[in-house]
This record gives structure tokens, sequence and C-alpha cells, in this order.
């Protein structure tokens, strides 16, 4: 098969195309020809040699893929959507998904939502597994001491994640707010639902968000900053409020005012998706296919693609990933 590997730690350039085995599938996984695979800042991460695969997954970069089923264990007890060869999938994977062939767990295969490309699938599977299980499990939107009328603040609103969280927790009847780093920016993740979008450069988030809650706060803040923003989101947050940490591009140390954190009722979480068992992805995938896949079928939440390279020209994707001037995601095509 083809596949882009990392030759060596390093800048986009050490990305190569190569020809490698063909992967084998084990129990519970399926074999997929993968026609199109998602950029993602944890590839960049990777590459860069700052995060490794864990345990048994494949050194090449690549957490999200579509494609053909074209072998693996079909009838496993874990084929609980009946998939069968043939079928046109999108899946989340611990790594390899920057080649043709990728093996996934069953379980972790969803069916494209009709109407979408096989691009517009790959899009979606890091980057709504990941807010599925922050901003809906793990910081409870919607279940909180706000209830129906709770409020969401994301950090990084035209990112991949930022993008899906806006129209995840907009389409399910939640207030968003949406930080971005200019105004062209801020006005695209108001068309994608936000209520407001703030201007991280000229603006104060905290302000912003307290004066249109009227002084009430964020039920929960979606955190891939961390650094200094976290004392500023305790500021911006409302009492019994969650802030969730999924990454650390602003530092990885802050001081908490601990006292009001206690005062307040307030939890600081986080978590990591890509270690995590198969039977907690599994339980994601359900939620999103009951959830969200049929938001996805009637159009009410829709991939935002802002480019697609040709797999062999990933380096130039990562060197876009890296320029922070995109809106939604980068894509590879095979």
């Amino acid at each position: 098969m083809r596949a882009i590997e990392i030759s060596t730690p390093g800048g986009p350039e050490v990305l190569r195309l190569v020809e490698r085995p063909d992967p084998v599938p084990n129990a519970h996984e399926v074999l997929i020809r993968v026609t199109a695979s998602g950029v993602n800042r944890p590839d960049v991460f990777q590459r860069a040699g700052h995060y490794p695969p864990p345990p048994g997954a494949s050194d090449l970069p690549g957490l999200e893929i579509a494609g053909e089923i074209v072998g693996g264990d079909l009838e496993s007890s874990a084929n609980r959507w009946g998939f069968k060869r043939g079928d046109r999938v999108c899946a989340l994977v611990t790594g390899g998904g920057y080649a043709d062939l990728a093996v996934a767990p069953i379980l972790q295969c969803l069916p494209i939502p009709a109407g979408l490309s096989d691009v517009e699938a790959a899009s979606l599977p890091e980057n709504y597994f990941t807010v599925w299980s922050n901003v809906m499990d793990r910081a409870m939107l919607g279940r909180g001491e706000g209830g129906d009328d709770e409020v969401l603040l994301v950090q990084g609103g035209t990112s991949g994640i930022g993008v899906a969280a806006v129209q995840i927790a907009h389409a399910l009847g939640h207030r968003v707010f949406a930080t971005a780093g200019s105004d062209d920016k801020c006005r695209a993740v108001e068309a994608l639902g936000a209520e407001r979008g703030i201007n991280y450069r000229t603006e104060d988030f905290v302000e912003v968000v307290r004066e249109l809650t009227r002084g009430r706060g964020a039920d929960v803040v979606l955190d891939m900053v961390a650094g200094d923003y976290v004392p500023r989101e305790i500021q911006a947050m409302a009492d019994g409020g969650r802030l969730v940490l999924i990454a650390t591009l602003g530092g990885a140390k802050a001081e908490v005012p601990f006292a009001e954190v206690m005062r307040r009722r307030l939890t600081i979480t986080g978590s990591t998706l890509r270690p995590r068992p198969v039977a907690f992805k599994a339980a994601i995938a359900a939620n999103l296919r009951e959830r969200v896949w049929p938001l996805l079928a009637c159009a009410a939440i829709k991939p935002v693609i802002y480019r697609t390279f040709a797999a062999e020209h990933a380096a130039q994707a990562h060197a876009l990933m890296e320029s922070s001037t995109h809106i939604g995601k980068i894509m590879l095509a095979w």
C-alpha cells in the first residue's frame, strides 16, 4: 500500500510517500480501502516528536478515515450494525490513517451519512468523537446546574474541533460563544451557530461572555489553549461550571484560584481520546449515531472543509495546519 510516514521527527518536510506492507486486521477489526484522511493537530504533534502513538498502534499518522470495507472480521459479534464488504464507512483509528489501506475496530466505524462525500465523512470522526466525549459526556452540557439553558464557550471556534463543537451544541439547542483570531473568523463561527464570535486579539472574552449572559457566565468551557487562559476562564464560568481541557497550545501550566473553585463549585477536568480502549470509543460511536448522525443526514450540521490535498502533498497540508489560517478541516485524498 501507499502510505505517508514520518521519516524522522521534524517539520512538515519529514513526511514522505512510501510503500508499506498491507495491514492485516485482527479479530473485531475491518480492513478499509481509504479514499480520504483527516489532518488533525495530534498528527502535527506526532510528526514533531511530541506525541508518540500508544502501544500497539501504527507508527503512521492519521486518526480518521473514510472509504470502503474490503475485508476483515465481518462475522464478529461486535458487528452490531451489520457492516458488510463494500459498505462506505468512516472510522476513528489510533494511527495509520495516512495510507490507502487501514484497519479499524468495527465498533469505531460509522456509516457515511446520506449526502456526504468521502472527504466530508473522513472529516468527522476525530473531532466529533472528541467533542461528544468532552462536551456532552465529561462536561455534561445541559445536565448541570443550568439545566436546559446551559451555555457553552468554545476556545478556537474555527478549528476542526471548534467547528464541530459549535455546530453540535447549537443543533442540540444550547447557546454557544466562540473565540477566534480575526473578525472574519468570528463571523464564520456565527454563521455556524455561535451566538457571538469573540475576537481574542481585540476583545476580552470574560467581559463579553459575562455581559451576554447577564453576569452568569458559561456553564461549560471547551479549551484547547490552557496556560494563562485557565484563570480567565474561571472568571468567565457560571457557578457550578465545568472547564474541560483537551490541548495545551498556550502552555501546560497555570495558576488556579482554588478558593474560588471551591466556593463556586467549579470543575476542572480534561482528557485524551487516542489511548482510550475500544469499548469507550464504541459507546461514543453509538451516541453519535443516535444523536448526531440524523442531524448530518438532514443537513442541520454540515462538515466544513477548508482545503483538500492529494495525499502525496501531506507536507503542504501540515504547513497549512501550523499556519492556523484555516477555518474547518484540512483533508487528504487518496
